[in-house]
């Protein structure tokens, strides 16, 4: 009899993404076997791989869902921070890059074991596993973020500041999960407003003296 196609979309397929989804967050890939997933979500083995087919599977489907999730949260929290700002132009992107952070940090707080996409690559990155391309669209869709936020703002060197941003936003996550820094966000706030700022007013803001300002902003290529 030839096996049934996947098929997660059922009552019993969610309570096995479910279930699987806090066992893999709070124990570990590896660390979580099918048979206890198949066991707390009251199905059989065979219900399980019926419906996902194997473990590895499984495990991308988590990490989607979990993808899904973020961006959701991520994504309505920051609209509405947005659409009760005020500012423009540069001002009202960097204040967006600094309500993403924030909104980082409310996420970790609320999610102890840290970035279920960090941890998740430490046990699988490196193999063919199928989560690693999750894992990978994750990171990417948050570089995005910063990138278009900054586009948006009419910075013309967005990517390159983007990509700084999305830099001290994962160093953020790991430092403030591992406690080498509680206030790990706050100086991502910092530094990502720092770096946002236009040549001339962070050079105002570090106190140059006019005349050497007018020297720097001379040398500065134009883009």
């Amino acid at each position: 009899m030839p096996r049934r196609s996947p098929n997660p979309h059922t009552p019993a397929g969610e309570r096995i993404l479910t279930t699987a989804a806090d066992l893999f967050y709070q124990r570990g890939i590896r660390g979580v076997g099918v048979d206890l997933i198949a066991d707390q979500a009251g199905v059989t083995k065979k219900t399980l791989y019926d419906r996902f087919g194997s473990k590895d599977a499984l495990v991308a489907a988590y990490l989607t869902r979990r993808h899904e999730r973020w961006v959701t949260w991520f994504g309505e929290r920051l609209a509405a921070r947005g659409a009760a700002g005020s500012g423009a132009g540069s001002a009202r992107g960097v204040d967006q890059v600094v309500a993403a952070l924030e909104l980082a940090e409310e996420w970790a707080q609320e999610n102890e074991r840290g970035c279920a996409f960090v941890n998740a690559h430490g046990e699988i990155g490196g193999s063919e596993h199928p989560g690693n391309a999750v894992i990978l669209a994750d990171k990417l869709y948050m570089l995005g973020v910063f990138t278009d936020l900054l586009r948006d703002a009419g910075r013309p060197d967005a990517e390159e500041l983007g990509a700084q941003v999305h830099l001290l936003y994962e160093g953020a996550m790991v430092a403030y999960t591992t406690r080498a820094q509680p206030n790990a966000f706050a100086a991502a706030r910092a530094a990502a407003r720092g770096c946002s700022r236009p040549p001339a007013e962070a050079a105002t803001r570090r106190g140059l003296p006019p005349r050497l300002l007018r020297a720097i902003l001379l040398t500065v290529p134009v883009r």
